[in-house]
């Protein structure tokens, strides 16, 4: 007799059970169940890496669901029915049952009544079980309305027509399995053996408790006696459940559980994404609208001049080729909501990867990079030689990315467009958080726990934490109650906390997505899918990603403050051979500068000392983990200093732009057609091995490329050389395409940099965090635009542009209330003084801290220039206007009582005062005089370092992070930042033990510092403190 282990649930029954879907499945087979079903709690996040995993491992994996409802007989309570998919019809309609409960409300909370009754549509091909536990309405009529579980079982059995009685065989089970006995008598019903699997050994009920605390903030007590507790709920050994059952008279139950195995026979179906149609009335087919567009677009983009050529016969290539592969609609689908970006003036970059190759795209204006002029290839982004899904991902301002996904669901509208699942997870320190608050621990007991995991680039899991981490070893060891708590969280590292949304995916699909992956509800009425990233595309949905870029958004701010300024610029029309903006790369200028911001491509660019637009386009490509090994050479060259050499004369006019260098994936694509006679294709079959190291094609590729050679007329050994060059680069290869496009927004950045400085780092301010401010700030000042403090008569939230000049923002004032700096601007009547100020705001408002800092940052300073004057008196005046309770009219009677008066504060209190309140000064900024003043120590600004340097800089301590050594002693990483940028630097424990004291996050310091390579990549710099003296900018 063998039996199926039907009810189990998983980790993705959220913060309800420890079970991992892998250690499931694992389980399973060592216990001896040859079948196994999945049914979490109202959700399917599970079933396809359940499905996966049990075929992988010889298991018959069961699709199901704990479906929770109202009751049918009382509908004020939830209880659970078991669920199981017998066909692939009936998996599908799994999934839309599991759709509609989760799509009532966010997170599956609701408060509406929903029964099996109205999801009756759902339950074709699917079975039912009652299940024996505490969720059973079932159970729950035995216990108090016995009379009422007849007519239970009778509306079920109108609801479905395979529907079984679920009975567990135990000693406290007895008197219900007789219940349920006699209704299986009276309606020709059978039972089925359910053990309801929360975990997989007795002792893990302690994890599930944890769990369940977790999820509803509780504290767990007297928790050393309660972890040596074994549970009942645990998935139990085939032969244990065969011998239990057979004591109780229950082998029919067990024999039904075998029965339903044989019934339950639904697949998940994989394939490739299926291509939803693009619907419109236009033209008879979407080949033909494709090519209208396309034509027509392709036009435009010359005016009145007749389309040359050569780009004629290469758009009637590539929408040939598109046709082909039956791909018209995706480039109708992307064009359209690229559209839909223009119509509505959202900020759209010139592209991003390879769809920057395809002259359709350029054509369409998907992209704004011109394919034949840059020498870009298509078979890269298409090729017929490897027939897969177009992928073209689009970049769109941060701030509107939901503006663009609102528009897709509502194109192609509910249950055929959704977001895409991801789940938070207990990764190592958020496990101690969680844990030891269940456990008790305080605030400050907890942070020593996480400030025991040792700082590490990866996130370090909690067994190489244990045995890396001298402190966490002695914590964990100190009691038994710390014990358990380690070992409490190591059986929780890694399970999902929460949901949440991927953050560019977005899939349509022409079917049903809720019967293709289940949905759930998601923010701003946009349903998620139930998979993730990882199954959406093979489970048949198109996914296209809409990636949030800050710098489109800091872009189009930037060309909306510039248009204030009465210029209309468009970004495409920037000469990308500009003088000015090139200095500014020269000068390596580029901090805020998309993708050449860090400190060590700054000292690429004054090494290379760049004149032409290619140069930046392969300095983006090489600098990269990789490809980096080739700067040093690509700079000799470059300046003359190294000679330039081919691989082979032929490849030239290849490798020219890079001086011999083989730097994009491009350029492999281009040797393998000119020197070997490969198609495009067939290069970039070629190209994808090599970037991939697919060993076993790129073997299969050689001999191929060199008799190819030869075909071509050259030796042999030049097939030989140079097929061994390009094996040795290719793999750091960069796609040329996307470093095209992506250098464009640098470069439209820089131009606006240099020729429109207060708009740029107005911009540049509103979307930084206050640590960026600072530095921002001394760049704007240094570039010769003047900064003025806020104005409580004239600022606005943000960083506004006046005059050519910019304004702080109210925002940008340390400890000032949002609702409070929101009534300030609202403000239209201008206030005459600071006592009318302080009558007219709201009182919930009169707070002294708030108005100390509107006082300091020089909010004030257009009414009342004396700032010392108004901080000797704001407590009274606030505790006047108090107590005459703001009324404007006694005011108007009595007058204003002066106020004591006081020394107006020098250049340098000012600075300070704005040090406080704002985390910059408006004035002459204190960085800039100490600069000068350490000019006499040979200081240099921090970027200006190279490899293997050392010396003398001075910056602005911005943040401290002090952390433990395996050791457990105390290190640090402080960011300092000077006029030009802000850099990491390490500080070691012998130096934190020397310097520690006098570190404090807004000073000013003499910095020692010496650089060398980073342990992973040695051509990333690493800053580490050598010495430090404290500088008082009064000096």
């Amino acid at each position: 007799m063998q039996v199926a282990a039907l009810q189990n649930i998983s980790s993705f029954t959220l913060l309800s059970s420890p079970t991992k879907v892998s250690d499931l499945i694992k389980d399973a087979k060592e216990k001896g169940y040859p079948v196994v079903g999945l049914a979490d709690v109202n959700v399917t996040y599970g079933l396809v890496n359940f499905y996966e995993l049990a075929k992988k491992a010889g298991i018959k994996p069961l699709l199901g669901m704990q479906l929770r409802l109202n009751g049918l007989v009382d509908s004020t309570q939830k209880y659970d029915l078991l669920v199981f998919a017998k066909t692939n019809k009936g998996y599908h309609n799994l999934l839309r049952l599991s759709s509609a409960v989760n799509l009532l409300t966010e997170n599956g909370q609701n408060d509406k009544v929903l029964t099996l009754n109205e999801l009756t549509k759902y339950l074709d091909d699917l079975l039912i079980i009652v299940p024996a536990n505490l969720k059973s309405e079932l159970m729950a009529l035995h216990d108090t309305n016995q009379a009422l579980g007849s007519d239970y079982v009778r509306q079920l059995k109108k609801l479905t027509s395979d529907l079984y009685l679920g009975v567990y065989a135990s000693k406290a089970s007895i008197d219900y399995i007789d219940y349920v006995r006699g209704l299986a008598k009276q309606f020709e019903l059978s039972l089925v053996a359910v053990e309801d699997s929360q975990y997989l050994r007795p002792r893990e009920q302690f994890l599930q408790k944890t769990l369940r605390a977790i999820a509803k903030g509780d504290k767990l007590q007297d928790i050393l006696p309660l972890a040596k507790q074994a549970g009942s709920h645990y998935l139990d050994s085939a032969q244990n459940v065969l011998e239990r059952y057979h004591q109780y008279d229950l082998d029919d139950a067990i024999n039904n559980t075998w029965k339903i195995a044989q019934k339950c026979n639904a697949e998940v179906i994989f394939q490739k994404p299926v291509l939803p149609k693009y619907h419109q009335d236009k033209f008879p087919t979407s080949e033909e609208y494709l090519r209208y567009l396309a034509q027509t677009g392709l036009q435009a983009r010359f005016g009145q001049k007749s389309i040359p050529a050569e780009y004629q016969k290469r758009l009637n290539y590539e929408l040939r080729v598109i046709n082909q592969m039956g791909f018209d609609d995706y480039f109708l689908i992307v064009w359209d909501v690229i559209n839909y970006c223009h119509r509505v003036k959202i900020t759209t970059g010139p592209g991003r990867g390879s769809a920057c190759g395809s002259l359709v795209s350029y054509s369409l204006r998907i992209t704004e990079v011109d394919p034949i002029q840059y020498n870009l290839l298509f078979e890269r982004f298409l090729n017929p030689a490897r027939h897969e899904m177009p992928d073209i991902d689009l970049d769109i301002p941060d701030i509107q990315r939901n503006t663009v996904i609102k528009y897709m669901y509502q194109k192609y509208g509910m249950d055929h467009a959704a977001q895409i699942l991801t789940f938070g997870t207990m990764a190592a320190k958020q496990v101690l958080r969680d844990v030891g608050r269940v456990f008790g621990l305080t605030g400050p007991e907890i942070t020593k726990w996480t400030h025991a995991i040792p700082y590490s680039k990866d996130k370090m899991g909690l067994k190489k934490a244990y045995q890396e981490s001298r402190e966490l070893r002695l914590l964990v060891d100190a009691t038994p109650e710390n014990k358990l708590l380690f070992k409490t969280a190591l059986g929780l590292e890694g399970l999902p906390r929460h949901y949440s949304i991927h953050a560019a995916g977005l899939v349509i699909s022409d079917d049903s997505i809720a019967g293709i992956s289940g949905l759930q509800a998601g923010p701003f009425g946009i349903p998620v899918t139930q998979q993730t990233k990882k199954y959406v595309e093979s489970l048949g949905l198109l996914k296209i990603d809409f990636l949030g870029l800050r710098n489109l958004t800091v872009l189009g701010n930037i060309l909306a403050l510039v248009r204030q300024q009465g210029v209309k610029l468009d970004p495409n029309t920037i000469p990308l051979n500009d003088p000015k903006t090139m200095e500014l790369f020269q000068q390596g200028k580029t901090d805020a500068v998309f993708q050449f911001e860090s400190g060590g491509i700054r000292g690429v660019l004054r090494k290379l000392h760049p004149d032409n637009f290619e140069d930046l386009v392969a300095v983006n490509a090489l600098y990269r983990p990789g490809p980096m090994q080739n700067i040093d050479a690509f700079v000799a060259r470059k300046n003359g200093t190294a000679t330039v050499h081919y691989p082979d004369p032929s490849l030239k006019q290849i490798l020219q732009s890079t001086y011999g260098i083989l730097v994009y994936q491009e350029q492999v694509m281009q040797t393998a057609q000119i020197l070997a006679g490969f198609s495009l294709g067939e290069a970039d079959i070629l190209r994808r091995a090599m970037s991939k190291k697919n060993q076993n094609v790129i073997e299969q590729e050689r001999g191929k490329f060199i008799a190819g050679t030869v075909k071509k007329g050259h030796p042999k050994e030049v097939g030989e050389r140079v097929y061994h060059y390009i094996e040795q680069f290719a793999n750091y290869g960069f796609n040329r395409s996307h470093a095209v496009a992506y250098t464009k927004i640098a470069f439209w950045l820089a131009y606006l940099k240099v020729h429109y400085p207060a708009a740029f780092y107005t911009a540049m301010l509103n979307s930084s965090t206050s640590a960026k401010a600072q530095s921002y700030s001394m760049q704007a000042q240094e570039a010769g635009v003047r900064i003025l403090p806020p104005d409580i008569n004239h600022s606005q939230l943000d960083y506004t542009l006046q005059d050519g000049k910019i304004l702080v923002g109210l925002k940008a004032i340390k400890g000032l209330r949002l609702d409070f700096a929101k009534e300030i601007a609202a403000n239209t009547k201008p206030y005459k003084s600071f006592n009318d100020f302080l009558r007219r705001i709201d009182a919930k408002f009169l707070q002294v801290d708030a108005i100390e800092a509107l006082i300091m940052a020089g909010a004030f300073d257009s009414i009342e220039d004396n700032r010392n004057e108004l901080l000797l008196n704001c407590k009274d005046v606030i505790a006047n206007v108090q107590l005459t309770g703001q009324n404007m009219s006694l005011s108007e009677i009595l007058g204003d009582a002066p106020l004591k008066p006081a020394e107006p504060p020098t250049a340098a209190q000012k600075a300070e005062m704005e040090e406080k309140a704002l985390g910059f000064t408006t004035t002459t900024t204190p960085l800039i005089a100490v600069q000068k003043y350490a000019q006499k120590f040979n200081a240099r600004p921090l970027n200006q370092f190279q490899l293997n340097d050392s010396g003398i800089s001075v910056g602005k301590l911005m943040k401290l992070k002090q952390i433990r050594t395996k050791n457990g002693k105390t290190m640090a990483f402080a960011s300092f930042a000077d006029t030009s940028s802000e850099q990491e630097i390490i500080i070691f424990p012998p130096a934190y033990e020397k310097f520690g004291s006098i570190l404090k996050e807004g000073d000013i310091y003499l910095l020692g510092v010496k650089v060398q390579g980073d342990r992973f990549d040695q051509n990333k710099k690493q800053y580490f403190l050598t010495n430090l003296r404290k500088v008082n900018f009064k000096e």
